[in-house]
């Protein structure tokens, strides 16, 4: 299992450096935790902070100024609940979802570079294996996102 673990662990810090080289050029814009609470929102659609608190494992005063710092930002909507004040809703706002579609495009293309020196097959194994790692670590999926990332071979 050592080998598998070392070989989990090489191909994460490959997909780290795309990922950190994709917020590198928002990192003015937003913080790291600030852009989990983004792709929270748009992965899984309207949440409350309760929840994002939860996905995040932190306490539910951070989710909140996280959250506030996004809404000031022009990233994030807040909806107060008509009835109960205490119940908030956060949505993106159109600039929020340009901005989450921006790094997510960096990514595909990052990813894509890699992927085209991988032979088909090759790629449809590691398609598979990667769904069946997201999955026992507990990450949904959201098919036009997978079917996007990993279009069938032809």
């Amino acid at each position: 299992m050592a080998e598998q673990v070392d070989s989990v662990l090489r191909a994460s810090r490959a997909l780290v450096g795309i990922a950190a080289t994709s917020l590198a050029a928002v990192d003015d814009v937003v913080t790291v935790p600030q852009w989990r609470v983004l792709v929270l929102v748009h992965t899984r659609g309207p949440m409350n902070l309760a929840a994002v608190a939860a996905e995040l494992n932190v306490n539910p005063s951070n989710a909140s100024r996280t959250c506030d710092r996004l809404t000031k930002a022009g990233l994030l909507n807040r909806q107060e609940s008509e009835v109960d004040r205490r119940h908030v809703t956060l949505t993106l706002t159109p600039a929020g979802q340009r901005l989450v579609q921006k790094v997510t495009r960096q990514r595909r293309a990052a990813i894509q570079k890699v992927l085209a020196s991988m032979s088909i097959a090759d790629r449809d194994r590691l398609a598979a294996a990667l769904k069946t790692f997201a999955e026992a670590a507990g990450e949904g999926t959201d098919g036009a996102l997978v079917a996007a990332l990993w279009p069938p071979s032809r």
